[in-house]
């Protein structure tokens, strides 16, 4: 097929060549037409007979023969068609079957600008060789005949904003199969059960291209039947795994009836999950909804003229909450960031989907003992213990684990000694129980099937779990050659295919994942271990510690934007109105699929000073104290638990700074042993507090130098909170020192999303634009995970020691605070200025003060700066926020000497959404079965019209020259009560639309800060009802 363009209106077009219509493809065109009055992240596309398009406007977008497309993307608004313009052909699976089970191997990827002309001489550049279809110019006078569009000379001065996209697409580890009628992504004994084209059997797990490809799956699906069988057969839509396909041809002795040998079909399918996608040291473990990282499914298939063989195994990150933060070398720190209790769903989750999916699961972990990779053994057998031990669990007796030391049993044994691991206990019953499946080729009829999987993993998932992978693929293979074909078994082109085919699928996977080839594949191949061989593999360590430290990030960005992870992302979607109407209709009946839930959140902040805490208790009270210097102790209670006969807080959320001292080498190293100690202070208080109410886990905390944030949630919300993560950020120094800065932690409760922060700006009384300075970076880089920003939440909290001073001489600061003159002194504070004149903390409110400034103490006492500095006191320990379901309930400080600063805390109540997704599922049915039905009264307009209208209240009559509509009796003056529930929905996690601040909001802060007064505006009139899709299209 081609790749054509209209250039006015503009407008794509994909369109069968003459030589796919010789091959039996129907003369088709897909099309696809920006919509330039909609929304930029809308098109229009189009499948009509060749017959019924002008080729005569058309000119070819590219010289290369397109293989098909991808799907559409958006990037700044710019939408992308996606489009495969060369492959390689792998060979066929399975030969002896009457669907050709053919694969291909993207090798280009090239992306055209649906909306905009600017990029058409970029994509140019990359036609460097024509494709071996160039010359075919289809039917004399036709569009093909027409000039390509020339590429400008020279080198460009930009690059196409798609360009890191066509690195990833274009490694060489994405396959298609090469026709429709078959499955790629789906294990053999699966695909032989379903019917249907492979179009309508895909295992969603493995294609990665789902995201940019479900615009295009959304229209066909909306096609008639005969339509879709047609779009089909052009292969316009291109659905792609990422992982390795190798086929080798394998001759083999034949019986003696028979003179020539035997030629069987030895291949091995590896699919890479991309639901936790990620590099090495950027995605870790498993998320909240049971997907982990590095997460393949290898399947071994074996065919011949009579059956073929199919064996399947999977390996994953271990599926827990852990993490490798900084720098990494070739000594590896792990990081487990959650415990037990918080990380034991997730886990669950995890392996109940395999279960489902493979019936039982045998997990083999290849860690070995020393102090990191112990510690996560330690932690991954315990999670088994407690998800075999559950009542509940939906997986009893269907999961068992085996630990083997790779490491300990090479430096032994050799790696030959490996091989003993399927001799083991658990393994060898595992290999004898599952099996493997058996396809008569004959019957067309799966005749065995796999009863479960092994589940292989080491650290990284890649060389040690490759190597035992290949060792359990040979052993269940010479079972089945036994029992079917014994006189097989001893063929040495057989097995050296096979170690051929494991190398390299090591070396594939590898690369994905880490940047290199994969390490002990000289031994996979050859079975021996030579001095070539071991100083490849310092080599590759060496490159992956550069690519994994100082590349990865570029590349994680890339592949979060081809899944549509980034939070500001736009998905692209076909027009259509129908739908578009339903989404409105549902959004303003958010009330009736979803409720509400009161939760309260505890903040505190806190600057340390370097103060190390301890643990002192009496035997009658709780005495959870921080020891002074030489001045006795003091209780945190008065901080976390600051009013009387009030409930127990749902979360704990706390900030610390100069958590450590900020020396050069705390800087240049952090101590993470001040955060354990900290965290083992805050537990024993809430431990033995008197009339304890609840009992809570640390869920998360992180560090960078000496500031930490500690998030601690009631136990029984364990499984309502989701999607945690968290994120850190340097100022010192320019951003190269670690301080000053910020760490932040982003979570999930129920249906809304809260971002904490808590952060230790630049000091000094006269730094105040370095401390602005500092606020945005923090607010514009801090970015967590799957390109989360701090602006993708619905409610965020600044807990921190902002730094910011009082603009007023020492002695005049001090008088006005011994006469409780506040808000005199607050009129000066930089905090408060800078927020007025929005160059810092834009959007943020805060808490009226009604407390004295928490700096700078003399340490144990109640004193402000009496030494030689004599520094003037100042609000420099804030709590600022912003979310419309924020109500803060009390905001001050609590009386604790044992610092330099006192400890701030603000109370909020929050209102959390809870999202019914069945009952939301079932409005939005029923919303378009009304919109579709038709009468002789009711046409689709007026349909259209009153599912817009239909859930809103009723409407005022219209103005006129005497009465404006918001003016009446029951309003004088157009002032109107709205007592609605008042609840702003979840926003789209892909919209970059900050939250607004209304005049009252304004009002308000201003009436705190006393700077300047604001007469009274009318309140905005009632929100109009939603227009529909038709009149907004009109």
């Amino acid at each position: 097929m081609h790749l054509l363009l209209q250039e006015e209106p503009r407008a794509l077009y994909l369109v069968t060549s003459s030589e796919d219509e010789r091959l039996g493809l129907p003369p088709r065109a897909l099309i696809f037409k920006p919509i330039s009055n909609r929304t930029s992240s809308q098109i229009i596309v189009e499948f009509l007979p060749k017959c019924e398009v002008d080729l005569g406007n058309l000119v070819r977008l590219t010289n290369r023969s397109v293989q098909g497309c991808l799907g559409v993307l958006n990037i700044a608004n710019d939408i992308f068609i996606a489009v495969v313009t060369s492959v390689n052909f792998i060979g066929n699976l399975r030969p002896g079957t009457e669907i050709t089970e053919n694969v291909s191997r993207v090798q280009d990827v090239q992306f055209f600008c649906i909306n905009s002309s600017a990029y058409d001489d970029l994509s140019q550049i990359s036609d460097v060789l024509a494709s071996p279809t160039f010359t075919d110019f289809g039917d004399s006078g036709s569009a093909y005949s027409q000039p390509s569009i020339q590429a400008p000379s020279g080198i460009p001065i930009y690059e196409h904003p798609c360009a890191p996209l066509v690195k990833i697409l274009s490694t060489g580890t994405f396959y298609f199969a090469a026709r429709p009628q078959w499955d790629i992504s789906t294990r053999l004994g699966v695909r032989c059960s379903l019917d249907g084209n492979g179009m309508d059997r895909q295992d969603g797990r493995f294609i990665w291209n789902e995201y940019i490809a479900q615009p295009l799956l959304d229209f066909r699906e909306r096609l008639d039947h005969s339509e879709q069988s047609e779009l089909d057969a052009c292969q316009f839509i291109l659905l792609v795994i990422q992982g390795f396909v190798g086929v080798f041809d394998v001759p083999l002795p034949a019986p003696p009836s028979h003179g020539a040998p035997v030629i069987g079909t030895i291949a091995l399918v590896s699919r890479l999950g991309w639901k936790r996608a990620g590099t090495r040291f950027n995605t870790r473990g498993v998320d909240d909804d049971g997907n982990c990282a590095n997460f393949v499914e290898t399947e071994t298939i074996f065919s011949t003229s009579d059956h073929s063989f199919s064996y399947v195994q999977v390996r994953g990150s271990i599926p827990l909450f852990w993490e490798q933060q900084g720098f990494q070398t070739f000594g590896q720190k792990i990081q487990i960031t959650k415990p037990q209790i918080a990380s034991q769903p997730a886990f669950d989750r995890h392996f109940m989907q395999l279960a489902e999916e493979y019936s039982a699961v045998h997990a083999i972990n290849l860690l070995g003992t020393k102090e990191n990779e112990a510690i996560l053994s330690e932690a991954y057998a315990a999670h088994i213990q407690a998800a075999a031990r559950a009542p509940e669990s939906a997986t009893p007796g269907k999961i068992g684990i085996t630990h083997f030391d790779f490491h300990q049993s090479v430096r032994i044994g050799g790696h030959d000694s490996v091989r003993e691991i399927r001799r083991l206990p658990g393994v060898k019953d595992g290999i004898e129980d599952y099996g493997y499946t058996v396809v008569d080729l004959a019957l067309n009829e799966v005749i065995l099937r796999q009863k479960g999987v092994f589940r292989t993993n080491c650290l990284d998932c890649l060389d040690r779990t490759n190597f035992v992978e290949d060792i359990l693929s040979r052993s269940v293979l010479e079972n089945y050659l036994f029992n079917f074909r014994s006189d097989w078994v001893a063929s040495n082109s057989l097995w050296s295919n096979h170690r051929e085919l494991w190398a390299e699928n090591g070396d594939a996977l590898s690369r994905i994942y880490a940047g290199t080839g994969a390490l002990n594949t000289s031994f996979t191949r050859s079975g021996k271990r030579t001095l070539a061989g071991v100083l490849a593999d310092a080599s590759k360590s060496v490159s992956r510690a550069y690519i994994n430290n100082f590349q990865d990030k570029a590349k994680q960005t890339a592949i979060d934007t081809f899944l549509g992870n980034l939070p500001h992302q736009k998905q692209v979607t076909a027009f259509d109105p129908i739908h578009d109407t339903v989404q409105a209709a549902l959004l303003a009946r958010v009330f009736e699929y979803s409720s509400t839930k009161l939760t309260t959140i505890f903040t505190g902040t806190w600057n340390l000073n370097g103060r190390v805490g301890t643990r002192s208790y009496t035997p009658r009270t709780v005495t959870n104290f921080i020891p002074l210097d030489k001045t006795g102790s003091e209780s945190l209670l008065r901080w976390l638990f600051p009013l009387p006969n009030t409930p127990d807080p749902d979360l704990f959320v706390i900030g610390f700074q100069e958590i450590v001292p900020l020396t050069a080498q705390q800087i240049l190293q952090t101590d993470p042993e001040k955060l354990k100690r900290w965290e083992a202070i805050l537990m024993e208080t809430l431990i033995r507090r008197p009339d304890k109410k609840s009992d809570y886990f640390i869920l998360r905390s992180a560090q960078l130098v000496g500031t930490a944030l500690i998030i601690l949630v009631r136990s029984d919300l364990t499984g309502v909170i989701r999607n945690v993560d968290a994120a850190t950020r340097k100022t010192g120094l320019r951003g190269m020192s670690g301080n000053k800065g910020a760490v932040a932690i982003r979570l999930q409760f129920h249906d809304t999303s809260f971002c904490f922060i808590t952060a230790h700006l630049a000091a000094g009384q006269a730094n105040y634009e370095e401390r602005n300075s500092d606020y945005r970076t923090i607010a514009h880089s801090l970015h967590f995970q799957r390109g989360r920003t701090i602006e993708s939440h619905d409610n965020v909290i600044w807990l921190a020691d902002t730094n910011y001073r009082i603009d007023l001489d020492n002695e005049t600061v001090r008088a006005l605070v011994a006469a409780g003159d506040l808000q005199t002194l607050l009129l000066s504070d930089q905090l408060k200025q800078a927020m007025a004149s929005r160059a810092a903390f834009t959007e943020y409110e805060e808490g009226p003060i009604l407390f004295e400034p928490t700096y700078r103490y003399n340490v144990g006492t109640d004193l402000y700066d009496t030494s030689e500095k004599m520094r003037i006191p100042a609000w420099t320990d804030r709590i600022l926020y912003q979310g419309t379901s924020l109500d803060l309930s009390a905001y001050s400080k609590a009386d604790i000497r044992s610092s330099d600063h006192r400890p701030v805390f603000a109370l909020f109540r929050a209102e959390v959404r809870i999202v019914d997704t069945a009952k939301k599922m079932g409005i939005s049915q029923q919303l378009l079965a009304d919109l579709l039905s038709k009468n002789d009264i009711q046409t689709l307009e007026s349909n259209f019209t009153r599912i817009s209208v239909g859930s809103t209240h009723s409407l005022p009559p219209p103005s006129s020259d005497v009465a404006a509509w918001w003016e009446d009796e029951d309003h004088p003056n157009g002032v109107y009560v709205d007592t609605r529930q008042n609840f702003q929905s979840t926003s789209n996690p892909f919209d970059s639309s900050s939250n607004s601040n209304s005049s009252d909001d304004e009002l308000y802060k201003d009436a705190q800060t006393e700077t300047f007064t604001q007469p009274r505006k009318k309140p905005p009139p009632p929100p109009r009802p939603a227009r529909s899709a038709i009149d907004s299209a009109q």
